[in-house]
């Protein structure tokens, strides 16, 4: 996957500016996600993700704030103008999934799969020819479920509750 995200030094962030992040390699994938968690966070009835080693991964600002949304799973927003920003998951506990919308160019980040297809709403008209996955893709599913977000290196000072 080519990506311009892997040469510029400021690839994305929030609505408003407070928060931006760099990518510091390749995409590892690209998808789109139709599941419930993900509907609700965004406000739309499709989020789509890009993933990347969490270590290639930097934010600036002081505004980006952690929300732990369900057990295991943190998700990134920034607190001026709530624009959703990441998802972390301990299923994947060496990945961060940015929005592909927050990209200052989400051109370069095209979807490659559907993930949670069985909860698509029934209203949306999906015609493309990509892989449709009824909940998250193989690829995804590798990592050990059994870990806490303490376990994955994020600093227990920026993990935040409900």
């Amino acid at each position: 996957m080519t990506a311009v995200a892997a040469v510029e030094a400021d690839v994305g962030g929030c609505l408003c500016g407070a928060v931006r992040f760099s990518v510091a390699a390749e995409p590892i994938w690209s998808a789109y996600c139709h599941c419930n968690s993900c509907r609700h966070a965004t406000g739309s009835p499709v989020a789509a993700f890009v993933g990347f080693n969490q270590e290639s991964v930097h934010f600036r600002g002081d505004a980006r704030r952690l929300f732990s949304s369900s057990p295991g799973v943190e998700r990134s927003y920034c607190a001026t103008c709530g624009s959703p920003l990441s998802y972390r998951s301990v299923r994947w506990p060496n990945e961060i999934h940015l929005y592909t919308s927050t990209f200052d160019h989400p051109i370069a980040y095209p979807p490659t799969f559907h993930v949670h297809w069985a909860e698509k709403l029934p209203w949306l008209v999906i015609t493309d020819s990509l892989p449709k996955h009824d909940h998250a893709s193989s690829h995804m599913d590798a990592a050990d479920a059994s870990l806490s977000l303490s376990d994955t290196g994020v600093p227990v000072d920026l993990q935040t509750a409900k």
